[in-house]
């Protein structure tokens, strides 16, 4: 089997779109979720494409036959608010991308109207890859910024020994394409990696890297399929980091880390949903006009990013560089790349469908 493949952008979309639809999601979600596994597998995201998103949706979301975390066809409710550029909104556990996509919308209506918007997601269904909803803000010339509080807690705290933290991802993104040609986004999970790669390197056959996850006995391990749990990148500093996730989850609403996503360990009133946080930032809310030499702020930020890497910092890359050369690839193979191994189980999934993929329309990368 060739290592790569480029999958067509309308094969990939009819078979997402139709096995969310499969499961009892509206036509709409199931259009939200096609439209963010493009994205991710366009950026090269292996860890939060389709197979990710499925698999999410069948362990805790509308496949948990004991309390679905995931409900088809849930509406948003937006709650009473005060503060005129921030909204409350109880998700009722609708579908993660559907419900970011809005809100990272929303957002992006009141900071044009106000400078900044927040909208705080109560009751929610994990978004899956963070980075893309802030890439697509900043595509649109905004400074964007998202974490939630991950499915499950699986990151262990610096200094313990029970994974009572979830990888709680952090989603910056900035409005740069004018000057380097893409957006910078600075997208990670708080862990030293994520569980989607742990999976990803499962399919694969390949090993972690080093202090990355512990067995069930507490110890280090770099097999994937002894992983128990995972550590914090940075020891105490990702630590901190997962912590702020968590915090900022407890103002809005939180469940309790270690029952997020596992009802059958909730007690009566406890709750088991993750929570999300969306901010945007006009820049001209920032513009404080007083930039050296007569810049303006569009030229003073390529000024800034030019001098960072300069002075033999070259060769240096940016924080989503590497997400735009995927997206280059992807534009130059006229589709999504995907491995063997992926590609396989999209074989698997679409015959269980009864959905066309022509191995025909995945040519070799």
């Amino acid at each position: 089997m060739p290592e790569s493949y480029v999958v067509s952008l309308d094969t990939h979309r009819n078979l997402v779109t139709a096995a969310f639809q499969a499961r009892g999601f509206t036509a709409e979600e199931a259009d939200a979720s096609a439209r963010f596994c493009e994205l991710a597998a366009w950026h090269g995201i292996k860890t939060h494409n389709a197979l990710k998103a499925l698999h999410l949706d069948e362990h805790f979301g509308s496949g948990n036959k004991k309390r679905q975390g995931c409900v088809p066809g849930a509406q948003i409710e937006k709650l009473p608010s005060k503060f005129a550029a921030s909204e409350k909104w109880n998700a009722n556990r609708k579908l993660g991308q559907a419900t970011a996509f809005d809100a990272m919308d929303r957002c992006i209506e009141l900071a044009d109207k106000y400078g900044i918007g927040q909208v705080s997601v109560d009751n929610a269904f994990h978004y899956l890859w963070g980075g893309g909803y802030v890439m697509d803000a900043a595509k649109k010339g905004y400074i964007a910024y998202t974490n939630c509080t991950a499915a499950l807690a699986e990151v262990v705290p610096f200094m313990g020994k029970f994974p009572t933290l979830g990888t709680n991802p952090h989603s910056w993104a900035f409005p740069t394409t004018d000057a380097i040609g893409f957006p910078i986004v600075i997208d990670w999970a708080t862990s030293t990696v994520a569980m989607g790669r742990v999976q990803q390197f499962k399919r694969e056959g390949k090993q972690l890297p080093p202090q990355a996850a512990v067995d069930k006995n507490g110890e280090p391990t770099t097999d994937p399929t002894q992983v128990a749990a995972l550590l914090p990148f940075g020891a105490h500093k990702g630590y901190g980091l997962s912590l702020i996730n968590e915090i900022v989850a407890g103002f809005i609403g939180g469940s309790l880390p270690t029952l997020r996503s596992r009802p059958e360990q909730a007690g009566e009133g406890e709750k088991t949903t993750p929570n999300f946080y969306f901010q945007v930032i006009h820049p001209d809310a920032m513009d404080c006009g007083g930039f050296a030499r007569g810049r303006n702020q569009a030229d003073n930020v390529k000024a800034v990013i030019k001098d960072i890497l300069g002075h033999g910092n070259e060769g240096c890359l940016l924080p989503g560089q590497i997400e735009h050369q995927a997206a280059v690839a992807s534009a130059k193979a006229n589709g999504l790349i995907f491995t063997g191994a992926e590609v396989a189980e999209f074989r698997e999934l679409a015959d269980a469908l009864g959905v066309t993929f022509d191995a025909a329309e995945a040519a070799t990368a």
